[in-house]
C-alpha cells in the first residue's frame, strides 16, 4: 500500500497499552500493523462501525488524543530466507545483534499463519536422539514432534535446551530457531556467544522478545519465529530444531494482554482464552512430508505445581513431557530429570523397539520401587530391609547416577569435559547395572560420566587413589 493511499485514522482514547482509534473510511482487519510516529500497534478488536482497539507493541509515553495513525494494510511481517541464519531478530524483523542490516531486498511474511491442513501433514514417526542419557532412555523426543521441559525456577531447564542445541550440531542436519520469550538479555547474549564459539551460528536464528518489553510483543515473538520456521519446512524442505524458551511467559503475556482489554478472568487468573492461545501456537508446529519442524520447549511451572493451567493446557500437546524435580537439584543429579514423572509418546515397542522399552521398563520398575523403600530405610536403616531388596536399592542408586552427565554447556562450572552419549551405549549400561555385572563397582564411579566404559575407568583411577 502507498504512502498516499494509506487508511489513516485519529487516536480516540488510552489507557495504558490499550489505544482506540477512530477510521472514517474503513476499518483494519484484526491483527493489521497501525503505527503512530515511531509506534507499532496491533488491531485487537473492532469496538464499533469506526473504532477499533489496538494494543501498543511499545512504550504509549507522548501519544495524546487526535494523533495521526496510519493502517499498513497488512498484519506484523517478519523477514524470511536464507540470509536471516546467523542473526537475531525482534518481533519486527529488525536485527538487534549489533551487526550490519540486511541490505538484500528480504521476502516478508505475516506472523498470523494457519495451520497445516491434515491432507499435508506427515504422520511418520521417528526418534529424535539428543544424546542425553535420561532423555533418550526415558522419555524419548519424537522427530517432527514437541518436547516440553518442565521445572519451577533454577532447576535447569536453559540449560538443558542449549546443551541440546550443541549436541544437535553433531547430529542433526538442518536449521536451528530460537525463541526467547521474556527471556532475560543477559541469557540471549550468553546464547549467542555459545553459538558463536561453536561454529553454529550460520545454521542459526535467533529471536526475542525480552523480558522488559511490552506483553504485545512478547506474545508475538514466537509466533513470528514459527513463521521463520516454516519458511525453511515449506519452501527450503529443510528440518527446522525450534526451541523456545519459555512458553509459561508467552501465557504470562497473553494474561497481561487479556486484563488490559478488559477480559474477565479465569481459572487462577489466567485469561479466558488460555487453551486457544496455547493451541493457537502448538498446532502451528508440525511436519509434512519434505520436512519437519521439531519444538524443545521450557515451560516454567510455577510454584512446582503440575496442575497449574499453563503446565496442564501444556501437557495434552506435547509428545513428550520431560520433568525436572528440584528434589534431584538438591542431590546434585544433574541432568534433574524425574524419571517417573517424564514420559513419551514414543515409548512403545512398535516405536522404539522391544529392547529399548524392555529396558526403559525395568529401569523405571528399579527406580519406583526404590522409591518406596526410601520411607523404610529412613525408620529401619538399609541392613534391615531383606536381601532382595537391598540389591533393587544399590541397582537404582547406581542407576540414578549413571543417568547423570557432564554437560558441554557447564564445563566452565563443573570443569569437567562434556559427555554426548549414543542410545546403544546408555542401553547396554542400564543392561549391565539392572543383570548385576558391575555389582563390584563402587557407586560413585557411575556419577557425572558418559557411557560404561567411562565408569570403569573411573572406578579403576578411584581404585589407584585409595591405594
Amino acid at each position: 500500500m502507498s504512502e498516499n493511499t494509506l487508511n489513516i485514522g485519529k487516536i480516540s482514547a488510552i489507557q495504558g497499552s490499550v489505544v482506540d482509534i477512530e477510521f472514517d473510511e474503513k476499518l483494519p482487519s484484526v491483527y493489521s500493523e497501525l503505527k503512530v510516529e515511531d509506534l507499532v500497534l496491533e488491531v485487537q478488536s473492532h469496538l464499533n462501525e469506526k473504532t477499533v482497539r489496538a494494543l501498543a507493541l511499545g512504550p504509549t509515553r507522548g501519544l495524546c488524543r487526535g494523533l495521526e495513525v496510519k493502517d499498513l494494510g497488512h498484519p506484523l511481517q517478519v523477514p524470511v530466507g536464507d540470509k536471516v541464519l546467523g542473526r537475531m531478530f525482534n518481533v519486527f524483523g529488525d536485527t538487534i545483534d549489533g551487526g550490519e542490516p540486511i541490505k538484500e531486498k528480504m521476502e516478508y511474511r505475516s506472523i498470523h499463519n494457519k495451520s497445516l491442513p491434515f491432507e499435508k501433514r506427515s504422520v511418520d514417526s521417528k526418534v529424535f536422539v539428543s544424546g542425553i542419557k535420561s532423555i533418550d532412555l526415558l522419555a524419548p523426543m519424537e522427530r517432527g514432534g514437541k518436547a516440553g521441559l518442565f521445572g519451577g525456577a533454577g532447576v535447569g531447564k536453559t540449560v538443558l535446551i542449549t546443551e541440546m542445541i550443541n549436541n544437535m550440531v553433531g547430529r542433526y542436519e538442518g536449521v536451528s530457531l530460537f525463541c526467547g520469550v521474556g527471556e532475560r538479555c543477559r541469557e540471549g547474549e550468553q546464547l549467542y556467544r555459545e553459538m558463536r564459539d561453536a561454529g553454529v551460528l550460520d545454521k542459526t536464528v535467533m529471536m526475542f522478545g525480552q523480558m522488559n518489553e511490552a506483553p504485545g510483543i512478547r506474545f508475538r515473538v514466537a509466533h513470528a519465529a514459527l513463521s521463520m520456521a516454516e519458511y525453511f519446512r515449506d519452501e527450503k524442505k529443510q528440518d527446522v530444531l525450534l526451541l523456545i524458551d519459555n512458553v509459561f511467559r508467552f501465557v504470562q503475556a497473553g494474561s497481561e494482554i487479556s486484563t488490559l482489554m478488559g477480559q474477565m478472568p479465569s481459572r487462577v487468573g489466567y485469561q479466558p482464552s488460555l487453551a486457544t492461545d496455547i493451541a493457537s501456537l502448538q498446532e502451528r508446529i508440525s511436519s509434512t512430508a519434505t520436512g519437519a519442524i521439531t519444538s524443545i520447549q521450557a515451560v516454567y511451572v510455577p510454584a512446582d505445581d503440575l496442575t497449574d493451567p499453563s503446565a496442564s493446557h501444556t501437557f495434552a500437546h506435547l509428545s513428550s513431557n520431560i520433568v525436572l524435580s528440584r528434589a534431584r537439584v538438591a542431590q546434585g543429579l544433574y541432568p534433574a530429570v524425574d524419571p517417573l514423572a517424564s514420559g513419551s509418546n514414543m515409548l512403545t515397542p512398535v516405536m522404539v523397539g522391544d529392547r529399548h522399552y524392555r529396558v526403559a521398563t525395568a529401569v523405571r520398575r528399579t527406580l519406583a520401587e526404590y522409591e518406596e523403600l526410601k520411607d523404610i530405610i529412613a525408620m529401619l536403616g538399609f541392613d534391615e530391609l531383606p536381601e532382595n531388596d537391598q540389591k533393587t536399592v544399590l541397582k537404582a542408586r547406581k542407576l540414578e547416577r549413571f543417568l547423570t552427565q557432564p554437560f558441554f554447556t557447564t564445563k566452565h562450572f563443573t570443569g569437567m569435559d562434556g559427555k554426548s552419549v549414543e542410545l546403544e551405549d546408555t542401553l547396554s549400561g542400564c543392561e549391565m547395572i539392572l543383570s548385576g555385572e558391575v555389582d563390584n563397582l563402587p557407586e560413585n564411579a557411575f556419577y557425572m560420566v558418559g557411557n560404561m566404559d567411562d565408569v570403569k575407568a573411573k572406578a579403576e583411577k578411584m581404585k589407584e587413589e585409595a591405594a
